[in-house]
């Protein structure tokens, strides 16, 4: 994962794009501008069969220059990072704070490319993406911009059981923003599979997660929460403050579901999809398990009967009218 923050201090889980991904789609883009270039060359040959060698020149230098320079900087900046080789292979130009690039981001990175791809045929940019952590080029490090991928197999990716309904919006004030990624991971990984683990180790886990969670955020867990519907609730804080700031404050979380509206105009959190069934978080284990007996010192003691009192059964009120009124 990349360790990427916004100004509103929200750490973003974005995969860098590495060598062999970001290799194949400037290969795909070269590929389309070699073949846009020599077409305007036919047509330009064509059309000035008149002109004097100086000017064909001129003209074929211009030409170059815009195709190959200026076409890939345009696209960039009209598709917000997508070329065409990025878009076949689910990469995408962003900046450092994950928003979209500009013109200027797309200039740089395309001039700087000039040197480091064309006139090195890539052996630069191929050596600054392996030495880089992230796999940035020259072009990205003077730009400010990172190569991202934008498709993770479906594989990857399993359900995160939402928070109870009674969390919804409890923890929109948390500072999130000392929470490194490793742990989101590992918060992430334990929902998708509390329900395979057995319920001791499964407990003694989100307690443990819990606690760094809450140490990280300078709060601690609310008194009566349980440990695996608390990570399920500020993961999805977490989600929903990405949502709001890449598609506006009024989005719904969910995958299209809209859920009810939570306090202060946040919105709630999503209804889970009809082919999972409602997240049932384990509680605590019990030592004599789940079908043990209350003992006898524990039970409710039943209240001593007072001489004269009328029994519950025996009140009108409790017992249906027949209709009868007993005679005078």
């Amino acid at each position: 994962m990349s360790e990427l923050v916004t100004g509103e201090a929200v750490a973003l889980e974005l995969r860098p794009a590495r060598l062999p991904s970001r290799a194949l789609a400037v290969l795909l883009d070269l590929a389309a501008a070699v073949a846009v270039y020599v077409a305007v060359t036919i047509g330009l040959v064509a059309a000035t069969a008149s002109l004097d060698e100086a000017a064909r020149t001129a003209l074929s230098i211009a030409v170059f220059v815009l195709v190959l320079v200026g076409g890939p900087i345009v696209v960039e900046t009209l598709s917000h990072g997508r070329s065409l080789g990025k878009l076949a292979c689910g990469l995408r130009v962003v900046r450092d704070d994950g928003g979209p690039i500009r013109f200027r981001h797309a200039l740089v990175r395309g001039l700087i490319g000039v040197i480091e791809i064309l006139m090195t045929l890539g052996v630069v940019a191929c050596i600054a993406s392996l030495v880089s952590a992230r796999g940035r080029r020259l072009g990205d490090v003077f730009a400010g911009t990172l190569v991202v991928r934008e498709r993770v197999p479906a594989g990857q990716a399993g359900f995160v059981p939402p928070p109870p309904p009674w969390l919804a919006g409890r923890f929109t004030g948390l500072d999130l923003s000392a929470v490194p990624d490793g742990l989101w991971l590992a918060v992430r990984q334990y929902l998708t599979r509390m329900r395979q683990l057995d319920p001791a180790v499964g407990w003694s886990m989100a307690e443990r997660l819990a606690a760094d969670l809450a140490e990280r955020t300078g709060t601690p867990v609310p008194p009566g929460v349980p440990p695996a519907a608390y990570l399920a609730a500020v993961l999805q804080e977490r989600q929903a403050r990405e949502a709001r700031r890449a598609f506006g404050s009024g989005t719904a979380m969910g995958g299209g579901q809209s859920g009810a509206a939570g306090p202060a105009g946040v919105a709630a959190f999503p209804v889970p999809p009809a082919e999972h069934p409602p997240a049932q978080y384990p509680s605590a284990p019990h030592p004599a398990g789940p079908a043990a007996e209350v003992p006898p010192d524990v039970r409710p003691p039943v209240p001593p009967a007072v001489p004269g009192a009328v029994p519950p059964a025996d009140v009108p009120g409790d017992r249906p009218s027949t209709g009868f009124v007993p005679p005078a």
